[in-house]
């Protein structure tokens, strides 16, 4: 018979070990490092995309902004101001709405520049702040228009020298010149003799409420 084999006893036994010398030590520095790296990379997007955010709000309100602005110029029309050419066209009436000038139904308004005084300044007082084709009605006083009745400038003089064989008409309107100054001013012939004539120079609107109606044809802006 042969021999029964010996049992081997617990510290015979053997248990291949496996020596890894290349696998990596997972130690607690290591994951310190590792956990730190993360942070630093989520606070780094985290203001890269705090500066992306606040690009995009400056980039909306300037977008925003300049839009506001080409709108404001564009869709806001001109008014005239001082030194502006405007022309316009106008309808002049007393206070019993009788009309004693107008240009509208013609073709050429009347221009002139804001600011020069060659209106009356309640006329340019209205003209100013108008936009194109814009119509205003104004009432104009006399210290706005042409100025309170002078009864001073009434006179009566003889038919002698140039006017002794001119023929005048009572409340025919003239023009008379003025070598002296090279000016011309208006009267009004009031009263007609055979050896005197009596002229009024105030304004024939002197003294009077105007009314006028205003339109706006054209703006030439200043340089």
């Amino acid at each position: 018979m042969s021999d029964p084999k010996t049992p081997k006893t617990a510290e015979e036994k053997t248990v291949p070990v496996t020596d890894n010398k290349n696998a990596p030590k997972n130690t607690s520095a290591d994951e310190k490092e590792k956990s730190a790296e993360t942070k630093d990379i989520v606070k780094d997007n985290g203001k890269q995309e705090q500066k992306r955010n606040l690009l995009v709000s400056v980039s909306v309100a300037i977008i925003i902004i300049l839009a506001a602005a080409c709108a404001f110029v564009f869709l806001t029309p001109q008014v005239a101001t001082k030194g502006d050419i405007v022309s316009v066209y106008y309808t002049g009436a007393f206070d019993n709405g009788t009309v004693f000038d107008s240009n509208m139904n013609s073709t050429n308004p009347v221009v002139f520049t804001l600011g020069n005084s060659s209106v009356v300044p309640g006329f340019e007082e209205a003209v100013t702040g108008m936009s194109v084709n814009q119509v205003k009605t104004v009432t104009l006083p006399p210290e706005k228009a042409y100025g309170a009745y002078n009864s001073t400038l009434i006179q009566t003089v003889n038919r002698t020298g140039p006017i002794a064989n001119t023929t005048f008409v009572e409340g025919q309107i003239y023009y008379i010149h003025n070598k002296a100054t090279n000016t011309y001013s208006k009267i009004t012939v009031t009263n007609v003799t055979l050896k005197t004539v009596t002229i009024d120079a105030n304004n024939p609107l002197a003294g009077q409420n105007l009314t006028f109606t205003i339109k706006l044809d054209n703006i030439t802006k200043r340089q």
